[in-house]
């Protein structure tokens, strides 16, 4: 049973779509809220400081108007290489062509490359492996001099002025945090965004200096690191277990890596998450053919559903509602997909989520948890209702992936907008939390309301006593009268 009525039936695995162009007034954004949207990404590698807090603006506007409780990612734009201005724009490479990488800001023939990593030729080694536009150019490195690095071209095509470069197992200087990434985590603190991922991770150690960030801003904003480099597969297990959420970024990650094993390495991020109780996200190129067509090829469908059945917490869509011609139609799309997919998981039992050291998680609650949605299955309950001051007891109960509609309550505004990360968890806002008896009158006059609940229908609520503090240690089930 869908847990808002007044929309159609959505999906358990939550939908992060990037606003941009064809998405950023409020009328569109709260379609796609209606359509399935949980959480609204900002890419802060476009657009300028003014555009970002309008965007916010109408973000806030479409959730109230919808009445629905939605997330905002900023996104961080790392250290992203990419070519200077081309000589020739565009400029063709063949099989067997010669460039030269050299400094400065300007080039003197078309083979003569720039590159905006000023110490880009102190870092290429011979033997180097150079990846542009998306991998489409690949070169390598044949010898190297002071003032300019000589490389070969493997795979031709066409190369186009700022296109990024990859630098597959070349160990760079470049910190992942620069000063405008440091700026944009600072104001994404004073906007309230409720998550902020940063790119190009390779250490646990960045993430933690993006945390102290956010923190010294009083901002309790989820970090989510973006595993796009070799580095960070190498420290996966490190970085899982202080990021507070990860995203499998497909698009450099399958330039940085060998892109025949991208879909094993897509299995081996979901599974440490998993092991860690960690929200994943799967993004890049899900439903790419849909910034040009109605439908999506049946390769993208499969993609969507293969990450949902990997674990995935959440499917992000990128260019397909930035700048797509029919973000909309994606939106409904992928909420089809992955409600066609989740059927598969119905008849799979609840998962007993073993409580890690450092997941943040009290083992009584996770052994409560487990033991409301057993509960709850027997005697056919409509509704589990987890009451949380942080969200972190909703993400245990995400993370059994049971098919108990659940709804997550809290008096912390921001605890709920992180709720929207976490799969088959609806946040509902207001709710009584400190009460249990004006809490179940709450849930049941919001059940009526919507045509949830009826007279006999059962609700499990789990809460906490004060008996053990900060845990939640007490389940109560509750009739409809």
């Amino acid at each position: 049973m869908p847990v808002n009525s007044i929309q159609p039936p959505l999906a358990r695995t939550k939908t992060i779509a990037t606003v941009g162009p064809a998405c950023d007034q409020t009328p569109i954004l709260k379609e796609l809220i209606a359509n399935g949207v949980n959480i609204f990404r900002l890419n802060m590698a476009h657009g300028s400081r003014q555009e970002h807090e309008r965007i916010i603006e109408h973000i806030r506007a479409a959730s109230d108007e919808a009445d629905h409780t939605v997330g905002v990612l900023v996104d961080l734009a790392g250290p992203k290489i990419r070519l200077g201005e081309l000589y020739e724009d565009p400029t063709i490479c063949e099989s067997g062509d010669e460039f030269l990488f050299v400094r400065g800001d300007t080039t003197n023939s078309r083979n003569e490359l720039l590159s905006n990593y000023a110490t880009l030729v102190d870092e290429l080694t011979v033997g180097d492996c150079v990846m542009l536009a998306d991998g489409v150019v690949s070169m390598r490195v044949i010898t190297v001099d002071e003032d300019r690095v000589r490389c070969r071209v493997n795979d031709g095509g066409m190369l186009r002025s700022r296109q990024g470069i990859n630098l597959p197992g070349v160990k760079l200087s470049v910190p992942t945090m620069s000063h405008e990434d440091r700026n944009n985590a600072i104001w994404a603190a004073t906007v309230g965004a409720d998550f902020v991922s940063l790119s190009f991770v390779r250490s646990p150690e960045e993430i933690l200096e993006l945390k102290e960030l956010l923190i010294a801003q009083r901002s309790s904003a989820l970090v989510i690191a973006k595993i796009e480099k070799s580095e960070a597969l190498q420290r996966l297990d490190e970085i899982v277990a202080v990021a507070d959420g990860v995203m499998v970024a497909r698009g450099d990650l399958g330039v940085e890596t060998d892109v025949a094993e991208m879909a094993v390495v897509q299995k081996r991020i979901i599974s440490t998450c998993q092991s860690h109780l960690k929200p994943v996200i799967v993004a890049t190129q899900m439903l790419d053919s849909m910034q040009h067509s109605l439908r999506p090829t049946r390769a993208e469908a499969t993609d969507v559903a293969n990450a949902i059945l990997d674990g995935a917490d959440a499917c992000m869509l990128s260019g397909e509602t930035a700048i797509g011609n029919f973000p909309r139609e994606t939106v409904t799309m992928m909420n089809r997909i992955m409600l066609a997919t989740e059927r598969l998981l119905v008849d799979r039992p609840a998962q007993e989520v073993a409580t890690v050291a450092l997941s943040g998680i009290q083992p009584i609650s996770s052994a409560t948890v487990f033991g409301a949605a057993q509960i709850a299955e027997k005697i056919q309950a409509k509704l589990v209702v987890v009451a949380t001051r942080s969200g972190a007891t909703a993400r245990v109960k995400s993370k059994q992936r049971d098919f108990i509609a659940t709804i997550g309550v809290s008096q912390n505004a921001e605890a709920l907008q992180r709720m929207t990360l976490f799969w088959g968890i609806t946040p509902l806002a207001h709710a009584p939390v400190d009460d249990p008896v004006q809490l179940h009158e709450f849930i049941t006059a919001w059940g009526r309301r919507y045509e949830l609940l009826e007279v006999g229908d059962r609700i499990v609520y789990v809460t906490g006593t004060d008996v053990v503090q900060g845990t939640h240690n007490r389940v109560d089930l509750k009739e409809v009268r």
